[in-house]
């Protein structure tokens, strides 16, 4: 199944702890088994067809930046090689090979850490109505698109709608339940972005804003989930950059744009893409890979 899409996984004996928007993740005692699929979520829907090489390219890249920030905080991750994995598991390399981490179990923090270094997105409409994002009151006369002065942290729940919702600090710490560790997260979430958004600058892309997620293993934190990906990121070209409007991108905001041309009421059923917006998502994909590891994914891809 190698080179080709994989919309869902099937694992006979192997017990499915969740089937997320894009990831199908199975329980293997104190470790956890995520498989990046080709699925595509957008406006909180998956979509009717798939990315080739996705799963692989969200795998692979967030391989990549648990270990370049390791020493910033551990991760979750143990092997992506099915090499390295559990027995009852192995059948299953054609499914696995490239988009599979088996990562260690932890109690997952139930919040979104977000980081903004730029003015897009949500961030953009709630300044746009308030002046203010998640509380963070802004410098007057902002244009969609502005660097901030100084990143900020900005939490996100899931709504009862489903959608992401902006919450302010405080909210946060009582989510978290103790403010010390809701400090430390936050601190950690800025941290971490500023080392990320220093090296993916130099190879040319703008981290505008991203998510992390955390858990706990043993009261210690750990960087889990996927990592600075294009689902979880907005990666802007840095040559082009202007602020005053939407930005060209790595990551999926071309597929959002689509939706929006075709008028798509954001109720199921959720459409299908084109081929050619289809090709277009998994070329920018793949080109954030290449420009943020060196690495040439697309060379065992699809063509």
């Amino acid at each position: 199944m190698k080179n080709s899409i994989l919309l869902s996984t099937n694992l006979p004996g192997i017990e499915l702890f969740i089937r997320g928007k894009v990831r199908d993740v199975y329980e293997l005692g104190d470790e956890l088994l995520i498989v990046a699929t080709d699925r595509i979520s957008a406006f909180d829907y998956v979509l009717g067809s798939g990315i080739p090489d996705k799963g692989r390219v969200l795998t692979q890249l967030s391989r990549f930046w648990f270990e370049h920030l390791r020493s910033i905080v551990n991760h979750h991750l143990i092997s992506t090689e099915v090499g390295d994995f559990p027995d009852q598991v192995r059948p299953f390399r054609d499914q696995l090979a490239g988009r599979s981490m088996l990562v260690r179990r932890t109690e997952m923090i139930p919040v979104e850490c977000v980081a903004r270094g730029f003015l897009s997105g949500s961030g953009w409409k709630e300044y746009q109505a308030s002046g203010s994002v998640c509380g963070i009151r802004l410098p007057a006369h902002l244009k969609e698109s502005s660097k901030l002065p100084t990143p900020i942290f900005t939490p996100a729940v899931k709504a009862k709608s489903g959608h992401d919702e902006n919450i302010a600090f405080d909210r946060f710490a009582s989510i978290v339940g103790d403010r010390p560790r809701a400090e430390a997260l936050r601190d950690l979430t800025l941290k971490l972005y500023a080392t990320a958004a220093a090296y993916a600058e130099s190879r040319g892309i703008i981290i505008a804003d991203t998510k992390f997620e955390f858990g706990l293993l043993r009261g210690k934190i750990l960087l889990i989930d996927e990592c600075l990906t294009s689902d979880s990121s907005r990666f802007w070209p840095k040559e082009g950059y202007r602020e005053g409007g939407p930005q060209a991108s790595f990551d999926k905001q071309y597929v959002r744009d689509y939706l929006e041309s075709i008028r798509w009421n954001k109720q199921p059923p959720a459409p299908a893409l084109p081929e050619e917006v289809t090709l277009a998502t998994r070329a920018k994909y793949l080109e954030a890979f290449q420009l943020l590891t060196g690495g040439d994914l697309a060379k065992s891809a699809t063509p």
